[in-house]
């Protein structure tokens, strides 16, 4: 089959990458999830501190991020995306299971960073076959449909945590040997059903260089450096959760609740920002990301939280697809892999810092501090962000 019959073949109006890249990321999301919703009490069972927790994600996202820029970089110079793709998601589909095993946080540690290398590998490129497969007026659509299956598989994998526990009470064990399933279904769906649209050969970068990427990428990497280092691990805000009194059994849930919001707004706020400016929209989110985490430090009421992480779902929706949307909007074609990498990387070697300034402000400082500083730098990335807007409206 020709690229272009490809590019013409389309599956719920949708071109046929965007779909099964949405569906692998859906499987894979559901095993992540199933991991990640429990992961914070499952860990303080083993003896873990708050301090630890924000730590072992901090240092497993942002040591392995690096990988991101390079895989994007490497899928640039070839042409090619879909062998980092099934490398990554397989690393996580086969890894996912051992965390039953552990007996240590040092062990989570391990494993986590391992499997972190695993979406390392995969994100860059597949952020550029979803922007490569999409067209030019609905890259935000597009970018929102993929933020929207990875919010569904975090739907079902914090529901079907929340069903294995009800079954097997306080059985993590068993949370993290079933969520090899779906992830391994994720890989087949790469294998099969990805088509790689290989570039021209002519068309290919040669040596690629910073100078090569505009001012406005570049700062705008700064504002989101600014807003991520008050933006540390969520896990932090399902221990926030459960010290008001939410029993361990419906931490799941509220996690849901997030997700569930989040895949609702999340092509909405694509076709918005197609519409009327991704700056718009990102605004919007880091705003309302301040009011969250302001209200997270204030209040102890289990309404309120709930409310919050409904909240949460829609500061997700207006920020994490449109903004990957703009990043590849400010670079050239061809560089989009590297530079969607770089995006990555940052965000990932920033939560670092963020987790550790937040779970020592959690522990040896206030309950409320890490949530306030998150307020803060929020606030801050919200005035630059814009802007950085103004500035692009006066030079047009």
């Amino acid at each position: 089959m020709s690229v272009e019959n490809e590019k013409q073949k389309k599956v719920l109006g949708l071109e046929w990458n965007i779909f099964f890249a949405g569906i692998t990321s859906f499987l894979t999301d559901t095993t992540t999830k199933m991991i990640y919703a429990i992961m914070p009490l499952f860990l303080m069972s083993i003896g873990a501190s708050k301090t630890e927790v924000s730590l072992i994600e901090g240092i497993a996202e942002s040591t392995a991020s690096v990988l991101k820029a390079l895989s994007g970089c490497w899928s640039d110079k070839i042409g090619r995306n879909k062998p980092f793709m099934v490398v990554g998601y397989a690393i996580t589909a086969i890894l996912s299971p051992l965390f039953s095993i552990v007996t240590s946080p040092l062990q989570v540690l391990i494993i986590r960073f391992t499997e972190r290398v695993g979406k390392g590998i995969r994100t860059g490129p597949r952020d550029s076959l979803i922007a490569g497969s999409s067209s030019e007026c609905e890259k935000g659509k597009c970018f929102g449909f993929h933020k929207a299956m990875d919010n569904s598989g975090a739907i079902v994998g914090p529901l079907l945590a929340f069903a294995v526990l009800a079954v097997f009470p306080g059985d993590y064990r068993k949370v993290f040997q079933l969520s090899a399933v779906p992830g391994l279904l994720g890989v087949l769906a790469i294998v099969f059903f990805i088509r790689e649209a290989k570039k021209i050969k002519a068309e290919l970068p040669g040596k690629i260089a910073f100078k090569d990427f505009p001012i406005r990428y570049y700062m705008f990497l700064i504002i989101v450096f600014i807003f991520t280092l008050g933006n540390s691990t969520d896990a932090l805000l399902l221990v926030k959760a459960n010290d008001i009194g939410i029993k361990a059994l419906f931490i799941p849930l509220v996690y849901l609740i997030f997700n569930s919001v989040s895949v609702i707004f999340a092509v909405p706020a694509g076709i918005l920002s197609d519409r009327f400016g991704r700056e718009r929209l990102i605004i919007f989110g880091y705003l309302l990301y301040s009011i969250i985490y302001f209200g997270f430090g204030r209040t102890n009421d289990k309404a309120v939280v709930i409310l919050l992480f409904a909240l949460y779902g829609l500061y997700s929706a207006a920020t994490d697809g449109v903004q990957k949307a703009l990043v590849s909007d400010l670079i050239d074609k061809n560089k989009r892999g590297t530079g969607l990498g770089i995006y990555n990387s940052i965000i990932g070697i920033t939560l670092l810092p963020a987790s550790v300034i937040a779970g020592v402000l959690y522990d040896k400082v206030d309950s409320r501090a890490p949530f306030y500083f998150g307020s803060a730098m929020a606030l801050t990335a919200t005035i630059l962000m814009f802007g950085f807007y103004r500035k692009r409206i006066k030079v047009h």
